[in-house]
């Protein structure tokens, strides 16, 4: 099973957030209002890669 599931802080009012979990060289993401449906796997290295080009976009924008 995944570890400590972690809440986005950017979250907006309700349950628009997404959670984040790492779990054997692998990161999942889900959706706060339905944890327990659908679910992204992803390499550390693809999930640092969005992270890092989303705070660029933001910062750009």
């Amino acid at each position: 099973m995944t570890s400590s599931w972690q809440k986005s802080s950017y979250c907006a009012q309700g349950e628009a957030c997404i959670h984040v979990a790492a779990h054997q060289g692998a990161v999942h993401v889900t959706e706060s209002s339905d944890p327990t449906g659908a679910m992204i796997h992803t390499t550390p290295a693809a999930w640092a890669a969005l992270v890092r080009n989303v705070k660029t976009t933001r910062a750009h924008g």
